[in-house]
């Protein structure tokens, strides 16, 4: 039986090949009166269904085994689904305040914070304490990520 983790290169790779089909049909679409295209467009969109049905179904399998499977360890019994969603959740916390944190940062070469104009500017928030709120993020999405990825090689793809 193949693992959660096998489905998922699987599909990437049926995503790629996709997108590659995409290049393929818009360099087929056109072509000077009197040529013939390298490949008919009829065959490539076939080909782009089957890979469209084949990824339908892998993400129904994984979605519906990532509802079911348990978190290895967790002991209140976390789904990969909200495990993932956890994940996701801290990925965008984190890349909010790394947007927050450069952009308050003040320039060196700038004078620190003045400009030519004498005009000073001042950071309206604590960088450093960004940069330890970010670090914490970080480091508990690389720690739930690293137990999303065990569980994906432990589970078994649940075939429906």
């Amino acid at each position: 039986m193949p693992k959660l983790a096998e489905a998922l290169v699987e599909r990437k790779a049926l995503q790629e090949r996709l997108a590659r089909l995409h290049t393929r049909l818009a360099a087929s679409a056109k072509v000077q009166e009197g040529d013939t295209p390298a490949e008919q467009p009829g065959e490539l969109i076939e080909e782009a269904r089957r890979i469209l049905a084949d990824i339908k179904r892998l993400t129904m399998q994984i979605n519906f085994t990532n509802l079911q499977t348990s978190i290895p360890g967790s002991g209140d019994g976390t789904s990969l689904m909200e495990a993932i969603a956890e994940r996701d959740r801290l990925r965008d916390e984190r890349n909010l305040l790394e947007q927050l944190s450069n952009a308050a940062r003040l320039e060196p070469n700038r004078g620190y914070g003045v400009t030519r104009n004498e005009i000073k500017w001042r950071s309206t928030v604590d960088v450093a304490d960004l940069q330890r709120q970010i670090d914490a993020l970080s480091q508990s999405y690389r720690l739930l990520d690293t137990r999303i990825q065990e569980a994906n090689w432990l589970t078994d793809l649940i075939q429906n």
